[in-house]
């Protein structure tokens, strides 16, 4: 029975003080199957904190996090707060045994199992950053790495969602930024003075919505669905070129693809997750940009219909939809050249892929969602690769578009058109 509850993390852990019966620490889960566990540690082991760790207070508690870590502890006593702070350099365990607060061998182990701690070598030319982890993770900057894993789900307790934490508290902001001051130039006359006929492209931007239901009773089709990848993701060529840094300088390996990334750098894959598709299987693929190919992957059905299940209620669908594009990033193809701005230009990225599939989708008659959440932790045991090296950035629902769904958009655009202008 515990070990189930601790699966769906309903269960907190503590350390406490054996005179008093105080709480020392408390451990709260922030992935689903935590189990606390105690990795052996000698004297001589050299422990330093990881550059991911943090410190922070959250409400009258001060919290010891880190975006690896599948728990938090949140420190009771101010004492084992400032013996953690003491381990931002290496401490031999030894040693460390002597100095006023020590936290306790368990808390240590602990700290180590979450990764919040980790061992290292008294003297190491390979520096702290190096000596944490593999080159995946130290391509990752700190507050990358902290906002990846803090506005996705699967990697934190905290709730996610459109839930209105504010409301009440603080006015909405208006639809439409109030008109700055001054004389304003109308361009209306402008607009209407054109009488060409309206672009084909301007016409699909302005179709384009979300659709979130389906028809089911005639799914997409492998043909449709090869040719809207073939349209947003193929890629159409590669080329190499040296970055510059003398005769003997990195060749960096380029592709390009039918839209626009930073640095050329495409970092984003695509993994689908089928549940209806004419002519396709029900299952999890990768899609092989470069080979104009779907590779099935072995996940697990229970990780299947979880991942499809969390799409449909982060739409507030009736159903699952017909295929689900996950879209992934291969983190350090942009981190190796960027410093400070990596996420947030790999962020921008999946906005433009975004809006190249809705373009296409809705050119081919299809329907298609931007879905805001997804789970990384899930998409992991679902792939096998850790959280950090590939992981989910984003998804799109796709489909063809249920006849209800889209009289309502039909509907709701006539609604838009009869607006007035202001």
């Amino acid at each position: 029975m515990v070990q189930r509850l601790a699966r769906r993390g309903l269960l907190e852990y503590s350390l406490s003080n054996s005179r008093n019966d105080e709480d020392q620490v408390v451990i709260e889960p922030q992935v689903a199957d935590y189990w606390p566990k105690n990795p052996p540690l000698s004297n001589t082991d050299v422990l330093v904190l990881s550059r991911f760790a943090y410190m922070r207070r959250r409400g009258n508690d001060m919290v010891l996090e880190s975006p690896r870590a599948g728990a938090l502890f949140r420190i009771c006593n101010p004492k084992i707060a400032a013996a953690i702070a003491a381990l931002s350099t290496p401490q031999q365990i030894r040693r460390f045994r002597r100095q006023d607060g020590f936290p306790g061998i368990e808390l240590l182990a602990l700290l180590v199992d979450c990764q919040i701690l980790f061992k290292t070598e008294a003297t190491t030319n390979r520096g702290p950053r190096l000596a944490e982890g593999d080159h995946n993770l130290f391509l990752w900057d700190f507050h990358d790495l902290l906002f990846h894993a803090r506005s996705t789900e699967g990697r934190h307790a905290n709730p996610v969602g459109g839930l209105y934490p504010y409301a009440g508290v603080v006015a909405p902001l208006p639809a439409v930024r109030p008109r700055w001051p001054g004389k304003k130039i109308a361009l209306h006359k402008f607009s209407v003075a054109n009488t060409n006929p309206i672009s084909p492209v301007v016409k699909i931007l302005h179709e384009r919505h979300s659709s979130r239901t389906f028809d089911d009773q005639s799914p997409i089709t492998l043909t449709e669905l090869s040719r809207v990848l073939d349209s947003a993701a193929r890629v159409l060529s590669t080329w190499k070129n040296n970055i510059g840094f003398g005769v003997n300088g990195p060749v960096v390996e380029y592709a390009v693809k039918p839209y626009p990334s930073a640095g050329a750098s495409y970092e984003l894959e695509l993994y689908l997750a089928v549940d209806k598709c004419k002519g396709l299987a029900r299952g999890f693929y990768h899609y092989d940009a470069s080979g104009h190919a779907l590779l099935p992957i072995a996940a697990r059905i229970h990780d299947l219909e979880a991942l499809l299940t969390g799409a449909k209620f982060a739409m507030d669908a009736p159903a699952v939809p017909q295929v689900l594009i996950t879209i992934a990033a291969r983190f350090g193809r942009i981190s190796w050249k960027y410093c400070s701005l990596a996420y947030a230009l790999l962020l921008k990225d999946v906005g433009v892929l975004t809006q190249t599939l809705y373009l296409i989708v809705t050119d081919m008659g299809l329907g298609g969602c931007a879905i805001g959440t997804t789970n990384i932790d899930l998409f992991a045991k679902m792939t096998g690769i850790e959280f950090h090296v590939e992981g989910a950035v984003g998804q799109f629902a796709l489909g063809r578009s249920s006849k209800s769904g889209a009289a309502e958009q039909q509907r709701r655009a006539g609604r838009q058109s009869r607006s007035p202008p202001k």
